[in-house]
């Protein structure tokens, strides 16, 4: 049940199309989730992951509830969040499902290893992090997921990859966060009062 109170029922005036491309103009981290054990395993790229809470830590993922991945996620009860680096273009296309490969099959070609809970992770992946399913709410065609946050790995590598205007983009630390700054930076000096 809700917590708020609607006042008034306004139906929408929003295509499909118009939402998504609204939506295409938020930037978002490219990760693949990875649910199973054993050989029973499937995956799918999102980016919609966000932290929930740091005490305890928790995530939330947002995951459509006719992928391969529902079934075991509802199965198993854990799943794995593999943030992308900006090199690894191939895994994300490759855990779209757009080439046609299937659960285990979408896992070949890279090194992975087993998380706490069972669930594959991606070996040099930014962040590879083991999650329980704490919570799942559903709604539409969607369900948002709650995970307890189980174990992290992490790697030295700075380069993200990131999902903007239909297009994957390649974010690095190093490099592009000294070009931000200069066109983000007044260009003239900022007077202060005494």
């Amino acid at each position: 049940m809700n917590s708020f109170a609607r006042t008034a029922s306004v139906e929408p005036q929003v295509s499909s199309e118009q939402f998504r491309g609204a939506m295409r103009h938020l930037t978002g981290g490219v990760c693949v989730i990875t649910v199973g054990r054993g050989s029973d395993i499937t995956g799918m790229t999102v980016t919609s992951v966000s932290s929930l809470s740091l005490d305890p830590p928790t995530l939330i993922v947002s995951i459509n509830r006719q992928s391969s991945s529902w079934p075991l996620l509802t199965r198993y009860g854990c799943f794995g969040v593999n943030i992308l680096t900006g090199d690894q273009l191939d895994i994300a296309e490759t855990f779209t499902g757009k080439s046609g490969l299937k659960g285990a099959e979408r896992f070949a070609g890279a090194k992975w290893t087993t998380g706490i809970s069972g669930v594959p992770l991606l070996t040099g992946a930014l962040a590879a992090i083991d999650c329980q399913v704490d919570d799942i709410i559903q709604r539409h065609s969607h369900a948002i997921v709650i995970g307890r946050v189980l174990g992290t790995n992490r790697s030295s590598r700075t380069a993200a990859l990131a999902y903007w205007q239909g297009r994957y983009v390649a974010i690095d630390q190093d490099e592009d966060a000294v070009k931000l700054a200069e066109v983000s930076l007044p260009s003239t000096p900022v007077l202060r009062r005494t």
